[in-house]
């Protein structure tokens, strides 16, 4: 029994070998895996997403995260990330949240820090499972461009599972993030238009799953789906949002790169008037793509 089990761990571990080149490379856009850096490594990753459409006016929003990880062991790795954003948006005053057209070049917008820690291996164990916890401050408002301060912290289970001798692998995340926030007074609103500058309590919820095929050698073909839905000092309910989409993923000998496009396809809570039915569209888009890649060092 011991050495049925000594040899399906050295096969499971030769399997997880010709998935992935890069042991936490990103195989989907969004949805996270639970592998860990290997102790002593680095890796620089950069992420770029533009999200696009907001239902009436024009809505147009980069951002970025540039990212250094490191392997502390090789189940626990800490990162920390430079966040940068742009805004050009116009047509479009919803009360309480976009007060005016914006134009903004890319600026520096946030920092974040992260550890993540694996729990089992889903070479060495057959299941993997990781802890992912993130500490955020931003001080520009993602959705409008206008200035808030925001302390945010995000804990995150994290399980993946390799099928059909690692050429088909499965990734499931379930989250809480809770945050802080707070507005500038700013001059020259709309009459009668409401900005509330009171200090925020924000708890959201996300779920997020996805598989990714390898169908070539170091190419992958894969599908996620997102739900998240936030809840507010006092509006209760603010909205939640469903988006699943595809992702092509490529893995050199020491980089990788994943393209990604999610789409909404349903949302609810706050709107505004005449905007599409059946979408949330004041706190997310239409559309949402993302470039991410990643250099080992």
């Amino acid at each position: 029994m011991r050495i049925n089990r000594i040899l399906g761990a050295a096969v499971l571990a030769a399997v997880a070998g010709t998935v992935s080149v890069h042991a936490d490379e990103s195989l989907l856009g969004y949805v996270k895996g639970a592998e860990t850096l290997p102790k002593g490594s680095i890796e620089f990753d950069q992420t770029v997403t533009y999200r696009d459409d907001k239902g009436e006016g024009s809505y147009h929003a980069w951002n970025t995260k540039a990212e250094i990880e490191y392997g502390v062991t090789d189940r626990f790795t800490v990162a920390g990330y430079m966040k940068m954003q742009s805004i050009d948006t116009s047509g479009l005053i919803v009360d309480g949240y976009l007060p005016a057209a914006k134009d903004d070049n890319l600026r520096l917008s946030g920092v974040e820090a992260s550890m993540k820690y694996n729990f089992l291996s889903p070479a060495k164990d057959d299941f993997g499972l990781a802890g992912y916890l993130s500490f955020s401050y931003d001080w520009i408002d993602p959705h409008s461009g206008q200035d808030k301060d925001t302390t945010s912290v995000e804990f995150q289970l994290l399980a993946q599972k390799y099928f059909m001798e690692g050429q088909l692998i499965w990734m499931g995340n379930t989250g809480l993030e809770a945050t802080y926030a707070k507005r500038d007074e700013l001059s020259g609103l709309p009459e009668d238009f409401d900005w509330p500058t009171d200090p925020e309590m924000e708890i959201e919820l996300n779920f997020g799953t996805g598989v990714s095929y390898r169908f070539a050698p170091n190419w992958f073909v894969g599908v996620e789906a997102l739900y998240e839905t936030e809840f507010e000092t006092e509006v209760g309910q603010e909205r939640w949002t469903w988006f699943a989409g595809p992702s092509l993923h490529y893995a050199g000998s020491r980089y990788w790169v994943t393209l990604s496009w999610l789409g909404q396809l349903a949302g609810g809570g706050e709107t505004y008037p005449g905007q599409p039915s059946n979408k949330h569209l004041i706190e997310k888009t239409e559309d949402e793509f993302r470039l991410k890649f990643g250099l080992e060092f």
